[in-house]
């Protein structure tokens, strides 16, 4: 056995976390949680099921105070090991902080609320009436790590076999109608030479940033859209370059007005993204020494910038030459990523204005005025999950017992993950990173 404080590799975690996965998801099978059609299935929500249940389950397992996750043994002589703090790899810390956090918690349900939990995790309504909120707030959290895990390239690159030796337990190769995994890792991330430079495969757990959707978005990324023109945007210029992106209203020939649904919103969150690099100056030193991280989160603040500034009322959105895309005008299969962003537009309107009361409430007091949610939500969209865990902790009494704020990132971290591995996001994600790298270099 290692010493209690060697740091442990991020390899041997990586084989331990997918060792567990394969046993969740099989025990997730046989009590009903998933079925068969689910796990063959490619649908995005799969790829935050999966981890989140992982994480359910190791908590279950857990006997240790501060909470640490009992490690498999890899050979029968093995000496028992646990992960902690004290040997967790840097990558990793994070996670195990909100998973530690959600122990007690977890520990402290009824055996019914607990089966609850799980159900919740896998999208299924809850057994017992009225809804526990604090479920709620544990289910964000579990999701919200799941997210930032499904983003690794390492976890991509195995999780369709994870997803098999489920499909496979209680059958046989040659059993009638056997069902095989329909998941495949998307492309991989590839940087350009100056964001390659500063980059490594370790310096971010968003290694790839075409993960799939997460909470609240199993539907609107497994539609199979139709071929796309190849009109884009052309930031390659050196004014584009140095000014970063096109102002929001470029000039026609950047885009035409009879341009197809899809390119209408993907450039209007595209031109949104100098928004978001003005409005979070850190992202830009983001871009240095992390730029997958700084990517993602940049089109995370583009979505939450279109969604509260360009929807109407009525849920069309008044695109980058000014011109609106109603709902009706959209295909089916777009529908669904118009109503999301419209829905996150009204969410993110609730928040500030419960914002808005709390902060009056505590100047007529004469107390400081607390951490916003919506000022949370943009630290979680920048830093991830778990950022600030621990102050969050140190503050439960004034954290929402529903788990707002982290719930409401999930639900933009999930519409970007949805959005940005669409055939027609993808094509343009080249002149993006491009630049972006223009930008941080």
């Amino acid at each position: 056995m290692s010493p209690p404080h060697s740091q442990l590799s991020e390899a041997y975690i990586q084989d331990s976390f997918h060792s567990y996965l394969k046993s969740s998801l099989t025990q997730a099978k046989a009590e009903r949680l998933l079925d068969a059609d689910i796990l063959s299935s490619a649908q995005s929500d799969l790829m935050i099921t999966g981890p989140a249940l992982c994480l359910y389950f190791a908590a279950l397992r857990c006997t240790t105070n501060p909470p640490s996750v009992p490690l498999p043994r890899h050979k029968k002589n093995s000496q028992p090991m646990e992960l902690s703090y004290e040997n967790c790899p840097p990558a990793f810390v994070s996670f195990l902080r909100v998973w530690s956090n959600t122990v007690p918690a977890i520990q402290a349900l009824a055996p019914e609320l607990q089966h609850d939990l799980a159900r919740m995790i896998c999208n299924l309504e809850p057994l017992v009436t009225p809804l526990q909120p604090a479920l709620n707030g544990i289910a964000a959290d579990l999701r919200a790590v799941a997210i930032e895990i499904s983003q690794r390239r390492s976890f991509q690159d195995r999780y369709a076999s994870d997803l098999q030796a489920a499909l496979d337990s209680g059958t046989t190769p040659a059993s009638p109608g056997s069902k095989r995994a329909a998941f495949v890792p998307p492309p991989v991330y590839d940087a350009s030479p100056v964001s390659s430079a500063a980059s490594s495969p370790h310096s971010s757990p968003r290694s790839s940033l075409d993960g799939h959707s997460a909470q609240g978005s199993p539907q609107y990324a497994n539609h199979n859209l139709p071929p796309q023109s190849p009109s884009f945007l052309s930031p390659g210029s050196a004014a584009s370059v140095s000014s970063g992106f096109p102002p929001r209203s470029p000039s026609p020939q950047i885009l035409a007005p009879n341009s197809p649904a899809i390119e209408f919103i993907r450039e209007t969150l595209y031109a949104s993204l100098a928004d978001a690099l003005d409005r979070q100056p850190s992202l830009r030193a983001l871009l240095k020494s992390d730029p997958p991280r700084a990517y993602f989160a940049s089109v995370a603040f583009a979505v939450l910038d279109v969604a509260t500034s360009a929807m109407t009322p009525d849920g069309a959105v008044i695109g980058v030459l000014g011109a609106h895309l109603t709902l009706a005008q959209c295909p089916p299969e777009l529908r669904p990523f118009m109503a999301e962003l419209a829905a996150i537009g009204r969410a993110a309107h609730e928040l500030a204005e419960a914002d808005d009361e709390v902060a009056m409430r505590a100047a007529q007091r004469g107390e400081e005025i607390p951490l916003t949610r919506m000022d949370r939500v943009r630290t979680m969209l920048e830093e991830g999950v778990g950022c600030g865990a621990d102050r969050r902790a140190r503050e439960e009494g004034r954290r929402s017992v529903e788990g707002r704020a982290v719930s409401f990132t999930n639900r933009i971290n999930a519409l970007s993950l949805g959005m940005t591995r669409l055939k027609a996001f993808r094509e343009r994600q080249g002149d993006v990173f491009k630049v972006l790298a223009g930008i941080g270099a």
